[in-house]
């Protein structure tokens, strides 16, 4: 599936995960390493591991997370990366719960 994605898809799906990791307001450990999994995974440039590094400093705008954005042959994955996120940790907590069933909600 992640094969799938245009390098703006790539891109959009960090920004989204990014933005589910700061839902409790904290980057763990754990979910600092599941990006950069899925950075590698997604084989990023330099310039755009740095980006994704940027988002893990600073969250995201609503506007660049805008669940319209997300193409609809996509919507599973991206919606499967940010319940991995949210659980990446080993715990959902009620903010990060929140988001996932209003993302979810938005997608359909």
């Amino acid at each position: 599936m992640l094969s799938e994605l245009d390098a703006s898809e790539r891109m959009l799906l960090l920004k989204f995960v990014c933005s589910f990791a700061w839902a409790d307001l904290e980057i763990r450990g754990a979910e600092r390493k599941m990006v950069k999994r899925l950075v590698k995974k997604l084989e990023l440039s330099s310039a755009e591991a740095e980006q994704v590094e940027e988002w893990l400093k600073t969250p995201p705008t609503a506007d660049e997370v805008d669940p319209n954005r997300v193409p609809r042959a996509h919507r599973k994955l991206f919606l499967d990366a940010a319940r991995q996120m949210a659980a990446a940790d080993g715990e959902i907590d009620p903010a990060e719960q929140e988001n996932l069933e209003l993302f979810e909600a938005l997608l359909k």
